[in-house]
């Protein structure tokens, strides 16, 4: 391709709304056009040209893996979505909207529903059984703050695939398959990634991995040992149970008054105890579908956090929020003195699995200015859940080692879905013996465009895009870097025609433009290498130069085409 000929719209300005490397070099190299700042993009001809190799790569790994692709309606029938009992629990980012014949539609998020449509009225055998479908289509979020350019935009390209089996066992070979094929997607783009322990979200099921691309732009904390492979997003880690070398408050079972205690600081100061043997009691407003709402108190040693999300999950809602004095007055609560112990009835209360068989403990009476003190938790029957968010220095629960945080972007999702979305919708099956039965699934996601700007997250300069090799635009970049030098056309021209003939995948940048632009342009640009033509050529000299670190190599003319030919 010619670079004159190509529709490359670089730009100097950085975009007033981007904070990322990827957002700002891929919107200043022209590879994408944001469309109104809503988090909608175009994708332009180099944008394009990276978009469909990394999705080749994507399809080629899936294909020999034994999956199916197919292509899903965009648009899909909310009904579906009520059947699963969707509808109503995934929010506002599911965009809904009515036909002119005032029938209810939603623009695909996610296909769990469709494919499962697809495939029960398709399949009906064990012998038809596995299937793993797969479909690399867009995707639309109605995110509340669309931001970071392709990494949380609305509108995407999404690879979500869809496995149906007759067993448990079956599902979970499936799901270590796609992990591995994974890994092969993420190694063969040229990342450095990790493999990690999730929480399942709005898509739900038993068992989760996310693929993070290690970015310290991410968004997403991820706490990993260094001495293992055990990583984990911070929503789902668990640690090894925590000890405390602090003596035990020794204390009879007593009321007492503890006046302007409302903290665990200020209740570990007053009682001089460490905040392990002391029981913190955090109260939120738990939402449920149909507008449904409770107040829940959860229940962890002082020396933790409570991790909303596994707060959440314990509870089963759609989502946690904060709750106002006024508000745990009317539900007959005492603000900075709640216990687990004594509540109102009926109230909903969780303990974390820490507290399970605790002893000496102090917690709040739910009286102004009193605790409950040699409080113990010994055979309690309650409704226990990993309610503590892990923190730097933890240990590892597989090896015992100190654990510690990084960041990560997800760029891919793997669940093991069990029947919870065939058994609501009826998506049965015939086993060996006629008998119907639920099939059992699995699902498999990628976020393909997101990856664009993983790659560049993990791979930039202050000058611009570093692709990796199998994601870039070009394989090779020719610069001429005096087009009225007829020699260096000449030897531009010999060298693009002999790569095309090789099938290199080659732009020659044979403008009129200075060379400093032209220098600045492949810069940002970021194709893995370059031939620089310049007035060495006299002296029968040129440059060879490798992106990744502006490595620049003189070579002879003679050379040159030695090197192409072996490195392309």
């Amino acid at each position: 391709m010619r670079f004159s000929r190509i529709l490359i719209p670089t730009t100097k300005e950085t975009p007033n709304d981007a904070t990322l490397a990827s957002h700002i070099y891929l919107i200043r190299g022209g590879f994408i056009q944001s469309v109104g700042g809503s988090g909608l993009y175009n994708f332009l001809p180099l944008g394009k040209k990276v978009l469909d190799k990394v999705r080749a790569i994507v399809k080629d790994e899936l294909d020999k893996a034994g999956c199916q692709e197919v292509s899903l309606s965009f648009v899909t029938p909310a009904a579906l979505w009520q059947e699963s009992g969707r509808f109503e629990k995934y929010g506002k980012e599911l965009l809904r909207f009515k036909d002119r014949k005032n029938n209810d539609f939603i623009l695909g998020p996610t296909h769990e529903e469709m494919m499962v449509n697809l495939v029960r009225q398709t399949v009906k055998s064990y012998k038809q059984l596995p299937l793993n479908l797969y479909q690399i289509n867009l995707k639309f979020r109605d995110e509340i703050r669309p931001r970071f350019g392709l990494m949380r935009g609305r509108e995407f390209l999404m690879k979500d695939g869809y496995s149906f089996h007759s067993s448990v066992e079956d599902m979970k070979r499936e799901f270590d398959l796609m992990e591995e094929t994974y890994k092969k997607i993420f190694t063969r783009l040229g990342l450095k990634f990790r493999v990690v322990e999730a929480d399942s979200g709005a898509i739900g099921g038993s068992g989760s991995k996310e693929f993070m691309v290690l970015a310290d732009s991410g968004e997403d904390t991820i706490v990993v040992c260094d001495n293992c492979e055990y990583a984990a997003n911070v929503e789902a880690a668990v640690r090894k149970e925590k000890v405390c070398e602090a003596e035990a408050p020794e204390a009879v079972f007593a009321k007492f008054h503890t006046p302007d205690t409302k903290t665990i600081e200020a209740l570990s100061k007053f009682f001089h105890v460490d905040p392990y043997y002391l029981v913190k009691t955090v109260a939120k407003k738990a939402l449920y579908d149909e507008g449904k709402s409770e107040v829940v108190l959860f229940a962890l040693r002082g020396s933790d956090e409570l991790q909303i999300v596994k707060a959440c999950n314990a509870v089963n809602a759609n989502d946690l929020v904060d709750i106002t004095e006024d508000e745990l007055a009317n539900a007959g609560l005492i603000a900075g003195y709640m216990g687990p112990t004594v509540v109102p009835e009926g109230l909903k209360v969780v303990f974390d699995t820490n507290l399970k068989d605790a002893s000496s403990m102090i917690c709040g009476a739910n009286e102004e200015d009193h605790h409950l003190i040699g409080n113990s938790f010994v055979g309690v029957e309650a409704d226990y859940h990993d309610l503590v968010a892990v923190q730097e220095g933890d240990l590892c629960s597989c090896c015992g080692e100190p654990m510690r945080y990084t960041k990560g972007i997800e760029a891919g999702h793997i669940f093991q879905l069990g029947t919870q979305y065939s058994e609501p919708l009826g998506a049965n099956f015939l086993d060996e013996n006629g008998k119907a039965q639920p099939m059992v699934m699995g699902t498999y996601g990628i976020g393909v465009s997101r990856l664009l700007a993983a790659i560049i997250e993990q791979n930039h300069d202050d000058k611009g895009c570093i692709w990796t090799k199998e994601s870039a635009p070009f394989d090779l970049q020719i610069i001429i870097s005096n087009i009225k030098d007829e020699d260096q056309v000449a030897l531009g021209e010999k060298l693009y025609a002999l790569m095309l003939e090789k099938g290199v995948d080659v732009l020659l940048d044979e403008r009129k433009d200075r060379f400093g632009a032209k220098m600045k342009d492949y810069e940002l640009l970021g194709v893995p290498h370059a031939v620089v033509i310049g007035k060495k050529l006299s002296d029968g000299l040129v440059e060879f130069v490798t992106r990744d670190g502006m490595v620049k190599q003189e070579t002879s003319v003679d050379a040159i085409e030695n090197i192409l030919l072996k490195r392309f």
